[in-house]
C-alpha cells in the first residue's frame, strides 16, 4: 500500500489498494442491490439506516471491518485516538450527467460536526465510467482518478475544499464516510436503535424473515433530470433487473392506469429472453437482491442457465409474455404520460440495454 504524504497546509491521505478488489465487488452488491435514488441528481445512494429499514440489516455485516480499519487510519494519520465516532456511512453511485462543485465537506450549519472525511472508490476510472475525476482546489495531489480499491483521507474543513467532474458515461461508485469528535453525532447509536425497534416488531407476533421489504416507490424512481415523479423515467429496481437480462413477470392483469408501485410489492416471477423461472419472490426488491447476488457470485457458473436446463424454468406463453411488455410499457412511462398517446418506437426507447447502460444502471 503506498501512501502520498500530507501537506501541512493541506491535510489528506492517498491510499492505494486500502480495499481488496472482493471487498469492493462484495460492497457493488450491495448497492446495486438495495439503493434508491440519492441526494443529488443523478446520483444513487445505500445507507446503513435504509438498510435496516428495508429489513436488510444482515447487509450491514461486510461495513463493519472496513469501517474499524478506516477510523483507526484515520485516528492515527491526524493524532485524534480514541476521540472519533463515525457521523455517517454510506454507498454513493454516480451515473451519467451527476457532478458537484467546489465545496468542502462542512460547508452547511447542520454539517459542522463533521471533523474527517474518507472516500474509498469501488470501481476504476476509464475502466467502469468516463469522467467522474476529483480535484482538489489546492494542494497536491491536485487530481485524483478513482481506481478500485484506492481510498482518500481529509479534513473536512476549506483546507480541502473540493470538486467532482461530471461523470459522462458508466456509474461511480463509492463507499464514503465521514468521522467526528462530537460523540452525539454518532451513527453507531442511531444505528443501535433502529435495530432494537425493528426486533420489537418482530417479537410482536410478527414472524421472523431476512427478505426484504422495500421503502416507499418514490425512493426508487429515477428522472433522467429528476424535475419530479410527472418527469419520464423508470424505477431503478426494474432497470437494474433489465440491464441484467431479465424482466418480471405479474400473474394478474394489470388494468390501463392502476398503479405499478402496488404490482411491485406482489409476489412476482423473472423471465430471462423467453424462459419463465419457476421460483417466486415476495416482492421485486427480493428478486433484484436474488439476480445480483447471482450476478456477483454465480455468474462463472451461470446458475440461471442451470435453471432452465434442470427444468425449472419453462417457455413463456404469448399471455405472458404480453403481461411483461405491459410492465415494461408502465415502468418506462410516467403516469402523467400514460393518458397521452405516444408512438411505441419512442417507447422503445426506454426498453433498450444501452439506454441504462448509459445511465449507469447496467452492473459493472
Amino acid at each position: 500500500m503506498a501512501d502520498i504524504e500530507m501537506e501541512e497546509d493541506h491535510p489528506r491521505l492517498i491510499l492505494h489498494n486500502f480495499l481488496t478488489e472482493d471487498e469492493c465487488k462484495e460492497l457493488e452488491f450491495i448497492h446495486k442491490s438495495c439503493s434508491t435514488i440519492g441526494y443529488r441528481p443523478n446520483v444513487f445512494s445505500t445507507t446503513l439506516s435504509h438498510l435496516i429499514a428495508t429489513n436488510s440489516a444482515h447487509l450491514i455485516i461486510p461495513f463493519l471491518p472496513i469501517r474499524d480499519r478506516l477510523k483507526e487510519k484515520v485516528e492515527e494519520t491526524f493524532g485524534c485516538e480514541y476521540e472519533l465516532v463515525t457521523e455517517f456511512t454510506g454507498l454513493i453511485s454516480w451515473s451519467r450527467g451527476a457532478s458537484i462543485g467546489w465545496h468542502s465537506d462542512d460547508n452547511r450549519p447542520y454539517l459542522k460536526q463533521r471533523d474527517f472525511t474518507a472516500v474509498c472508490y469501488l470501481n476504476s476510472y476509464g475502466k467502469d465510467f468516463e469522467g467522474g475525476l476529483f480535484h482538489f482546489q489546492d494542494g497536491e495531489p491536485k487530481t485524483i482518478a478513482p481506481m478500485v480499491g484506492d481510498a482518500v483521507i481529509y479534513t473536512a474543513d476549506g483546507r480541502n475544499t473540493h470538486s467532482v467532474d461530471e461523470v459522462t458515461s458508466g456509474e461511480r461508485l463509492t463507499l464514503t464516510l465521514w468521522f467526528s469528535r462530537d460523540s452525539s453525532h454518532d451513527e453507531d447509536a442511531k444505528l443501535i436503535l433502529l435495530l432494537e425497534e425493528n426486533v420489537l416488531h418482530k417479537s410482536n407476533n410478527v414472524p421472523w424473515s431476512l427478505l426484504p421489504l422495500p421503502a416507499s416507490d418514490n425512493m426508487y424512481w429515477f428522472s433522467p433530470h429528476q424535475a419530479s415523479n410527472q418527469d419520464i423515467g423508470f424505477d431503478i429496481r426494474l432497470g437494474r433487473l433489465h440491464a441484467l437480462g431479465f424482466d418480471v413477470y405479474y400473474s394478474r392483469d394489470m388494468n390501463f392506469g392502476s398503479d405499478l408501485s402496488e404490482l411491485l410489492m406482489e409476489p412476482m416471477q423473472l423471465a430471462r429472453r423467453d424462459q419463465l423461472l419457476d421460483h417466486k419472490f415476495v416482492n421485486v426488491l427480493h428478486s433484484l437482491q436474488v439476480a445480483q447476488f447471482y450476478f456477483w457470485e454465480g455468474c462463472k457458473s451461470q446458475a440461471f442457465t442451470n435453471e432452465v436446463q434442470s427444468g425449472k424454468a419453462v417457455r413463456l406463453s404469448r399471455s405472458q409474455s404480453e403481461k411483461i411488455t405491459q410492465v415494461k410499457s408502465e415502468n418506462y412511462i410516467s403516469l402523467s404520460l400514460m393518458y397521452t398517446p405516444l408512438p411505441f418506437r419512442n417507447r422503445e426507447c426506454f426498453l433498450s440495454e444501452d439506454w441504462f447502460r448509459e445511465r449507469g444502471c447496467c452492473a459493472s
